[in-house]
């Protein structure tokens, strides 16, 4: 099951919202659940750096179906996932990545947003996928 088009402007509608209010100029990217770019948009004067980063962050939520703040918590040095950032053509471990999970806990994609603090980029994340699902996590691995 793959976030539809209409799901994903929806989400990057919101996620546009929370970057107004906030002060914010994002990129943010939606991915379906292959991690195929589904919908993208850059606001004026956002870096262009920040262009590949959420196409990234969004990519590494859906990869491993959990927020990209997370896998950064686990890649540390010493920990168990240590070097994974350098997998996948390259992934980002920061905040700013959230996946796209239904009611029922399918996951149809994830979110990517950057140009801001990290803080900021989660932030305008998770109110993108606030209008169209749930970013918290099933107790139960899922399957897209």
């Amino acid at each position: 099951m793959h976030v539809t088009s209409e799901a994903a402007q929806k989400a990057i509608d919101g996620a546009l919202k929370k970057a107004e209010e906030t002060g914010t100029r994002m990129c943010i990217a939606v991915v379906d659940s292959g991690g195929a770019l589904k919908a993208f948009y850059r606001m004026d004067d956002a870096w262009v750096g920040s262009i590949d980063i959420a196409i990234k962050k969004a990519r590494t939520a859906v990869y491993f179906g959990m927020p990209s703040g997370e896998i950064g918590q686990l890649s540390q040095p010493g920990k168990p996932l240590y070097g994974i950032e350098h997998s996948n053509d390259g992934m980002i471990t920061f905040p700013g990545g959230v996946p796209i999970v239904d009611d029922e806990g399918f996951m149809s994609g994830a979110i990517g947003v950057s140009g801001s603090s990290v803080e900021n980029d989660d932030l305008v994340a998770r109110a993108g996928v606030e209008t169209i699902g749930v970013c918290d996590l099933p107790e139960h691995p899922w399957r897209t």
